[in-house]
């Protein structure tokens, strides 16, 4: 951990107090909830203090978003893609202390810190280009002198609710889309990383200041998730909810949302695998599958949990894997050498355990890791050792995520086809990878009998996805889609337009529905 000064200095910069409020309109700060505190991963040391949004400051902050989007939706797309470009640019200069701020609050290696700031720079800079791309579609009409097109209007207030394993960029990756597209935008972030919340709002007020815009563009409200989340599921002026989190919360929230016919991003849990055949170059499939088990010490959805192997080469691939495994190094993880951190509290060290007695029980075998680390090195911190643990493919733990550096290894054969048909059977379908050198495997793995994964790569593994292709996945991860591509589409709201610049009444599919011709009425004779 830094030390007190440093501590002290790195929260002045990002503008942190000992005492934070929760609740945020982009202006103006109030909390009127109960006050918790925030301790790091790291070492247990208290940060700092947040006192959450209360009811009547949610209240406030949706009443701010309503009057924003009024004004907000009409500006031009551009002119909306600048004020998110400047963002971009502030995220520039803090990348460092908020970097570190996300490894100190959150305990991922503090590469990884700078790479998730990286990544809301990122999308920044593809949502402002974006923002003259908001395209519809014209076509022709079966109809003379008719014209049919579609265009595409600002939603509304979009509320993001997002996890403690990416405290900032899945944030960044919704609302650098809403804005672009005319919404305004409320975030409910973990209660485990409330302090980078606040950082990132209080760097993006100051481009709503310096651009004299209103109160409500974007919105910040901490609290409880039984309270200040439900509150916002529910919201009937809330059109569009994005929520990252487990399968179980996501379950209950869409049935929420789908009760009041609302819209829903859904990016739920990932049980992902790496296919190793026998024609794979194993030392770059060991390197990768290395970063995807123990990358953010496990607590990515996209970490890879499953390695399938061809039993031809799986003696060979174990040796080079367990290599690497023998030789991480775990620690401070703002110490650049420590390739792993801890987990965030001491509830997942707890799930963690109890994941590996479950294993056990049901008949797998550890065959490196699992220990708690102890000693001066570790005192205070919620450290472990990343386990691989040798299964069968039918162990029931298998079809479960467990957040943490769990890796499954098991052998298969019969072909790529039988990988592939492993592979899917699980509930989840986020991630997947396959390692060959042998191109009809490749494409039978990319094709529709191939993985059931919204995402399926070759040659590296299932974590680090960049911004420019939409993101998420299928089954019971949610289906949900963020970040590039045409991702941007759930932000807004479609209208088809048909224009009749003729001085016919035409219908159709030729239907003939013309009005009858009645004769005058002859007026009545009088004398």
């Amino acid at each position: 951990m830094p030390t007190t000064a440093s501590l002290k200095t790195l929260f002045a910069s990002l503008e942190l107090k000992s005492l934070n409020l929760g609740a945020s309109d982009g202006l103006t700060w109030s909390g009127s909830g109960t006050t918790i505190d925030v301790r790091s991963p790291i070492d247990g040391q208290r940060l700092a203090a947040i006192r959450q949004a209360g009811p009547e400051d949610y209240e406030r902050v949706l009443a701010a978003a309503m009057a924003a989007f009024a004004v907000w939706r009409c500006v031009p797309a551009p002119k909306r893609g600048e004020i998110v470009r400047q963002f971009g640019d502030e995220l520039r200069k803090n990348k460092d202390l908020l970097g570190q701020l996300v490894t100190i609050e959150m305990g991922k290696s503090v590469q990884e810190g700078w790479g998730e700031v990286q990544e809301m720079i990122d999308i920044c800079d593809y949502a402002c280009g974006q923002s003259r791309m908001l395209y519809g579609v014209q076509t022709h009409s079966e109809r003379p002198s008719h014209r049919l097109f579609e265009q595409w209007h600002p939603l509304g207030v979009v509320g993001i609710v997002s996890a403690f394993n990416f405290p900032a960029a899945v944030w960044s990756w919704n609302l650098a889309l809403a804005l672009i597209c005319g919404d305004v935008c409320v975030w409910k972030p973990a209660s485990a990383t409330p302090l980078t919340a606040s950082a990132c709002q209080k760097i993006l007020e100051k481009i709503l200041r310096r651009n004299a815009l209103p109160a409500g563009i974007s919105s910040l409200v901490i609290g409880p998730g039984a309270e200040i989340g439900a509150r916002l599921i529910s919201d009937r002026r809330i059109p569009l909810v994005s929520y990252t989190g487990s399968t179980l919360t996501g379950r209950q929230i869409a049935k929420t949302i789908a009760e009041r016919l609302g819209r829903s991003i859904l990016e739920l849990g990932g049980n992902n695998a790496i296919i190793v055949t026998a024609r794979a170059n194993l030392a770059l499939a060991a390197r990768n599958v290395f970063f995807g088990a123990v990358g953010t010490a496990g607590q990515r959805c996209t970490s890879t949990r499953r390695v399938l192997i061809d039993e031809r080469v799986y003696a060979a691939f174990l040796r080079r894997l367990r290599a690497h495994y023998d030789q991480i190094t775990i620690g401070n993880p703002l110490e650049i050498e420590n390739q792993m951190g801890p987990l965030v509290n001491p509830a997942a060290v707890k799930v963690m355990m109890e994941a590996l007695a479950t294993i056990q029980a049901q008949g797998g075998k550890i065959l490196c890791g699992g220990q708690k680390l102890t000693g001066r090195k570790y005192r205070g911190g919620c450290y472990v050792t990343p386990v691989i643990a040798e299964v069968p493919p039918s162990l029931p733990m298998v079809q479960e995520e467990t957040f943490a550096p769990i890796l499954y290894v098991m052998k298969y054969r019969g072909g790529i086809d039988r990988a592939i048909a492993l592979q899917n059977d699980v509930p989840q379908g986020l991630s997947s990878a396959i390692f060959t050198d042998d191109l009809i495997e490749e494409e039978t793995f990319l094709s529709a009998r191939g993985s059931d994964c919204g995402i399926a790569n070759v040659n590296l593994g299932t974590s680090g996805a960049e911004i420019g292709l939409a993101f998420g996945g299928e089954k019971e991860t949610g289906g949900g889609r963020e970040s590039g591509s045409d991702a941007w589409k759930i932000y807004m709201r479609r209208q088809t337009n048909a224009i009749n610049w003729s001085r016919e009444a035409t219908l159709a599919q030729g239907i003939k529905f013309e009005p009858r011709q009645t004769r005058p009425k002859k007026s009545a004779k009088r004398g």
